[in-house]
């Protein structure tokens, strides 16, 4: 099979920054086509994909039905149905990509057939300050060791060897049949949550993690900072992950790792008995296979908090 490259890129309102991401991307050999969707910007974006339109014969410029913002993962799923490329990759329009980006995940490709996908390290650039802890943090966003696929999924949901980013990543096209495409109902984390699905349905191996082929533009106006709004869809990640788990018959001992980790989150997030006893039976009635779960049962708030609200009867126990 001829290996064919489509990079997908969403940009909203990024001029300040989409030229250095297309170009980063049509300079790598194995690229075949470059795929821009402009998710319903109201800068200067759309006048400069009109002049490297006519100068670059790789671009694509798609637009949802009536020049819609429909958001970050609804344009990468338009990307990735209209692309042509049997393998795919993705970069945001603040990041880019370094020389030599697809090369290893090339010849990886072409020694073994079966695997899904390819996972590399990505650096940093900061466009603003940036404290020690932030460069430290972000300097090389990568998973610690090479991880056998059939791990992957518990390793990478526990975060206990780091993670990889998607400006990283590259798949086989049919890899959608499995898993498919990302989830719109959430504005941040889709990324997570589809690797995720990727990890526990497909076979994903490690590339590069020990340097970056791609760098994170870090800016004033970033989505990954504003922390709030990931402390809020963090958990919709996890229910859909959850519920796609369930839906697709996966053993109780997958259920229970995502279920592990939302209830840590939980742990670590409330303080109010009342709330999390409403929030347990929510997830029962959402999900009632949860009810084979002896996680579940486990961490219902009143068993995690017992020593809290039943203080005299471990004062006996002693």
């Amino acid at each position: 099979m001829i290996f064919s490259l489509s990079v997908i890129i969403p940009v909203y309102n990024g001029e300040l920054f989409i030229e250095k991401a297309i170009h980063s991307a049509v300079i790598q050999p194995e690229v075949t086509e470059v795929i821009v969707i402009n998710d319903g910007s109201t800068d200067e974006t759309q006048r400069i994909l009109d002049r490297l339109k006519q100068e670059i014969a790789k671009l694509k410029v798609v637009h949802h039905t009536n020049k819609l913002n429909k958001g970050r993962s609804a344009s990468r799923n338009l990307g990735i149905k209209v692309s042509t490329g049997n393998y795919i990759a993705f970069l945001d329009a603040d990041d880019y990509y370094l020389e030599n980006r697809f090369k290893n995940d090339l010849l990886l490709f072409e020694k073994n057939e079966n695997i899904d996908g390819v996972y590399n390290a990505i650096g940093v650039h900061f466009y603003r300050e940036a404290n020690q802890n932030e460069k430290k943090q972000l300097q090389l966003t990568t998973v610690k060791e090479a991880i056998n696929s059939r791990e992957l999924f518990e390793i990478l949901l526990l975060g206990t060897k780091n993670y990889f980013s998607i400006d990283g990543l590259t798949v086989n096209s049919k890899i959608f049949d499995k898993t498919g495409y990302f989830s719109e109902s959430l504005v941040v984390a889709e990324d997570t949550e589809l690797i995720l699905k990727m990890a526990l349905k497909a076979t994903l191996v490690s590339g590069v993690i020990d340097t970056p082929l791609a760098i994170r533009g870090v800016h004033e106006d970033n989505s990954f900072s504003n922390e709030e709004l990931y402390k809020v869809y963090r958990y919709e990640m996890y229910h859909s992950l959850l519920n796609w788990v369930i839906k697709n018959n996966y053993p109780i001992n997958k259920i229970d790792a995502v279920l592990r980790c939302l209830f840590l989150y939980r742990k670590l997030d409330s303080k109010n008995l009342f709330i999390e006893i409403k929030y347990w039976f929510k997830l029962l009635i959402m999900n009632p296979t949860c009810i084979k779960s002896l996680l579940f049962f486990k961490s219902f708030p009143l068993i995690i908090q017992r020593k809290k609200f039943l203080p005299l009867i471990y004062k006996f126990r002693k």
